[in-house]
């Protein structure tokens, strides 16, 4: 994934873009970047790995080092951003957010038109280079982004830090991610995280609609394109990546998932009695929201049967190697004996993706004496691999758990009947809901509806995408 800040101030700014930006640091653990327009010096830029350390750690020098009165920041799970960038629409650095699916076709298209690109190990070119290839190919900014907006077969949200000191923001095409303005009296700013401007003393001025283009300065924000009327933004912010404090579309991430826990539990009792259960707990942390508002509803005590240790392994996408990660994971556990041992357990995970992780805990729960670990999902079974982001490290549908239990029980004709599959009161859900429990010894397992969860966001379905668990656009 990736997340960004920018702010525009009658004084210096860096320092807030610095605060600002490490506020976005659930968002990406890879690469961590810094750009600023100072009138004397005029573009910096400041780019730094941050795979074995946080960013505020890497970028603490660049605040006493960096000057400007507008800047901008990002967290990057991609690539190295921002880039600086001269051309003829003018003199500028970029980020983005989001993924190109069809880069290669773009790429031709520039190279066949006298372009380049600068080519990173293994010839990859960085996404922003792409985007910003389509911005320079016109005649200036708002009809460059506007290009980019319809060419870019995927999601890019866009953040341009220019040599005037002023900053463009733009939201990708189909609203898929936010984009937040805050205003103080000092300037104004942007942010993937409307908590991160706020803890600066910052207060809400807006969401930028999809598609929407602006210009930000010390004095205002003024609008170069306004906002596309047809929105799909992704139903996943509120399930799993965004901040518990954060709000998108005016729906704070925390209160969704309290309320999708009780809707699910309401629902789950249907089918399934929980009167036996001892504790109900989440897997921590995005988890454990749902599993409070679960616990609520179904009158059972809320518990956390084991703590994540995070002072040295705070960071829960590190390292990259899966194995690694597995073992972290294990190590990351720490168990609370009265809360596991001879209890029956019900967790609360936001999703089940792969399940590699979960099966290490429910295992881990096993050896430390539970009796019975029932297993739920806040949401519905992912059955595609997003298109549209890049937060999954899944590289193809059969890293899902559900699309190769299915493979598993029908072979290939089997995804012909995806939505049987996702659905609980048929044979085929019920099928592969037993098959998952047989794999990780599961007492029970069950996944949220895709009613409750839109329920729960309380917004129209239609500004919703929910790609990766129907395959609808």
């Amino acid at each position: 994934m990736g997340g960004f800040f920018g702010a525009v101030k009658k004084t210096d700014a860096v320092f807030d873009v610095f605060i600002g930006t490490d506020y976005h640091s659930h968002l990406g653990t890879k690469r961590g970047g810094m750009a600023a327009y100072d009138g004397k010096t005029g573009l910096q830029r400041e780019i730094h790995n941050i795979e074995n350390a946080p960013f505020r750690t890497k970028f603490e020098k660049v605040v006493s080092e960096m000057h400007g009165t507008a800047a901008i920041g990002c967290i990057s799970d991609t690539d190295p951003q921002p880039l600086l960038m001269v051309s003829k629409v003018g003199t500028y650095a970029i980020c983005t957010i989001g993924i190109i699916n069809n880069t290669e076709e773009i790429m031709k298209e520039v190279l066949g038109h006298g372009g380049y690109f600068d080519a990173m190990t293994g010839t990859k070119v960085n996404a922003n280079e792409i985007v910003a290839a389509l911005i320079n190919s016109k005649e200036n900014y708002v009809e460059g982004i506007r290009y980019a907006q319809q060419r870019i077969v995927g999601t890019a949200s866009i953040l341009l830090l220019t040599d005037r000191g002023t900053i463009i923001a733009a939201r990708d095409k189909m609203g898929r991610l936010p984009i937040h303005l805050g205003v103080s009296g000092e300037g104004y700013c942007a942010s993937f995280e409307s908590f991160a401007y706020r803890k600066l003393g910052y207060s809400d001025l807006r969401e930028l609609g999809p598609a929407e283009i602006v210009e930000i300065s010390a004095s205002g924000v003024a609008t170069l394109s306004p906002a596309g009327k047809e929105m799909r933004i992704c139903a996943f912010l509120w399930s799993y990546y965004g901040y518990p404090t954060s709000s998108y579309e005016g729906v704070n991430v925390e209160v969704m998932r309290c309320k999708n826990g009780e809707i699910f539990a309401k629902n789950d009792a249907k089918t399934h009695d929980v009167h036996e259960i001892d504790y109900v707990g989440g897997v921590p942390d995005s988890g454990t929201p749902h599993a409070i508002g679960y616990a609520n509803a179904c009158k059972v005590p809320f518990a956390r049967p084991y703590i994540k240790y995070t002072p040295t392994w705070s960071r829960s996408f590190m390292p990259v190697n899966q194995t690694e990660r597995n073992k972290v994971a294990k190590m990351k556990l720490i168990p609370v004996h009265e809360f596991i041992e001879g209890k029956r357990l019900l967790l609360v995970d936001d999703s089940i993706v792969r399940g590699t992780q979960l099966k290490e805990t429910v295992d881990f729960l096993y050896s430390h004496g539970a009796k019975a670990v029932h297993m739920r999902s806040a949401c519905p079974p992912i059955m595609y691999g997003c298109k549209y982001l890049n937060f999954s490290r899944s590289s193809g549908d059969m890293d899902l758990i559900t699309r190769r239990t299915m493979m598993e029980l029908e072979g290939e004709d089997a995804v012909k009947y995806v939505e049987e599959y996702a659905d609980s009161n048929t044979a085929r859900g019920k099928a592969m809901r037993k098959a998952i429990c047989d794999k990780f010894q599961f007492e029970s397992l069950e996944f949220q509806s895709l009613e409750g969860l839109i329920e729960a966001i309380g917004i129209e379905p239609c500004k919703l995408c929910t790609y990766c668990w129907t395959g609808k656009e």
